[in-house]
């Protein structure tokens, strides 16, 4: 009838009323299955710890943490070492997990790894990337296995971490370590070659180019007044070398014609430093150009022209400088003058190339200043290089050791353990409730899906609707039926079998046949 026509309430009902136990015998049935399955399926106890990242206690301004990875990655490179066979087996071993089972260590193994679940916490405030903690459990048949693993398997979190944090935290010391030594050979290489450079080239670095050109201009003035004082010290020995000849020629006996040859001479010689007195007062004054300083020079060029063709006679220096017995005090003192002024000369004269030696000097330094300053920033920019590297390695360095002290202190970023493993009060599986209300649906909806198969294929008509919807005819009249009810109770042949009525005892309803 299922299958036929469009059922109504009354229809379900009536099918309900005829059929309502086989929805009832499988719902009891598969409910007792249900209930029976909890007591044969082994109980799994979940064993669950809390675990907190406390941050570092000392504020990062002061001491710059050396680990800069994302907690979750740490944490999952933490689990994958925790959760590898060298750490699980101890573990397994100990406590014999799943020793009642016909397991092989591998099996055991990858057991245990399914039965741990890491749950990190994210957090939009928390301070470490969103991963202020994660949770730790353990599953296991047994609620003390389950909370002692789950124990074990946290202190191994916290102290992985706290290995991890100081191994790299000393890992990184050491690297900068050998960095800083590298460094420091550098910086004294480059040292050493810029001691070398400022030692040759001392005195024509840069920056001292000023100072050169101050010392030339102070030697220059050096050299000028040292002309001066030369050319006065020359023009006084000529003079007193004049007077020297007057006082001899008035002195010594006269001997034919080389007193008067000497007497000659020494009128030349006079007016010889006559002239010379007068060009060094014009050319204090004037220009060499100027006409009275012309005029003087070649006066001059003139007289030692006339001296040098003059014919040989005895020495004015031979004269004045060999003493004789004649000689008076006043010559005597002229002669110890003159010979001051020879030594003074000399002096002057060694002073005037001391001068123009270091003039010289002080040019070849200014001259060769471009070249040496180039060479000087390849020099300093290598130690300049040289220096801010190991400044920088330094730096780090030092970051690095506070940081490894804050470590093996156990003042930095570590794990707290904030809620100890629990034991577990019940099973989380199976759970009575989940079974008996599982299955109970199941016998319902086994039920109802039999009894929709069972009305499907069933053809019997019981109403006037039946009958339209057999042989889409009106029903004339209906004939009560007047016979035992018990004959008309179809042979079951089971239950999925199809029902035969007695149609002997049956009564038709009356149908028109058209027309």
């Amino acid at each position: 009838m299922l299958g036929h026509r469009a059922l109504t309430l009354d229809d379900y009902l009536a099918i309900l009323k005829r059929r309502g136990w086989m929805i009832v015998l499988p719902a009891v049935l598969l409910t007792l299955i249900g209930l029976g399955l909890t007591f044969v399926v082994p109980p799994q106890y979940v064993s669950q710890t809390l675990v907190l990242v406390e941050q570092q206690k000392v504020p990062e301004d002061y001491v710059k943490p050396v680990i800069e990875e994302d907690l979750t990655a740490r944490l999952a490179s933490m689990k994958e070492q925790i959760l590898s066979r060298s750490r699980l087996q101890p573990i397994i071993e100990r406590f014999n997990l799943y020793g009642t089972k016909r397991m092989t260590m591998d099996d055991r193994i990858d057991q245990v790894r399914k039965d741990i679940n890491i749950k990190p916490i994210h957090s939009e405030m928390a301070r470490t990337g969103g991963l202020p903690g994660f949770f730790i459990s353990f599953k296991a048949n047994d609620a003390r296995t389950a909370q002692l693993v789950c124990g074990e398997i946290t202190s191994l979190f916290v102290s992985q971490n706290l290995s991890a944090r100081a191994q790299s935290a000393e890992g990184t010391t050491d690297f900068l370590k050998g960095q800083l030594a590298d460094a420091k050979r550098a910086l004294d290489d480059q040292d050493s070659k810029l001691a070398a450079f400022q030692q040759k080239y001392m005195g024509r670095l840069p920056g001292e180019e000023a100072t050169n050109m101050n010392m030339m201009t102070s030697l220059n003035t050096q050299l000028d007044a040292a002309t001066q004082q030369l050319a006065r010290m020359q023009q006084d020995r000529s003079y007193i070398e004049a007077m020297l000849a007057q006082q001899s020629i008035n002195t010594t006996p006269a001997v034919g014609g080389a007193v008067a040859g000497s007497s000659s001479l020494s009128s030349q010689q006079v007016e010889l430093q006559t002239l010379l007195t007068e060009e060094s007062d014009l050319t204090k004054r004037y220009t060499d150009d100027y006409p009275d300083v012309v005029a003087v020079k070649r006066k001059i060029k003139e007289l030692r022209a006339q001296m040098a063709a003059a014919p040989a006679a005895p020495a004015s220096g031979s004269v004045t400088s060999a003493p004789t017995r004649y000689d008076t005090p006043a010559v005597q003192q002229l002669r110890a003058q003159l010979k001051a002024l020879e030594q003074g000369i000399l002096q002057k004269q060694h002073d005037q190339a001391n001068i123009e030696g270091q003039i010289r000097m002080y040019q070849g330094r200014i001259s060769s200043s471009p070249l040496v300053q180039e060479e000087y920033k390849n020099v300093t920019r290598d130690y300049q290089t040289a220096q801010s590297f190991y400044d920088d390695l330094l730096k780090k360095m030092n970051a690095s050791k506070m940081a490894t002290d804050l470590e093996r202190r156990q003042q930095g970023e570590n794990f707290k353990v904030m809620d100890e493993p629990n034991l577990p009060d019940s099973p989380t599986f199976p759970k009575r409730g989940v079974f008996v209300g599982a299955g109970f649906a199941a016998g319902l909806i086994l039920g109802l899906m039999l009894v929709a198969w069972r009305e499907y294929r069933d053809t019997a008509l019981r109403s006037e609707r039946d009958v339209w919807a057999f042989t889409k005819l009106p029903t004339l009249g209906v004939i009560s039926f007047t016979g035992d009810l018990a004959d008309l109770k179809p042979k079951r042949r089971g239950l999925f079998g199809r029902s035969k009525p007695d149609l002997g005892a049956s009564t038709k309803p009356l149908t028109s046949t058209g027309g």
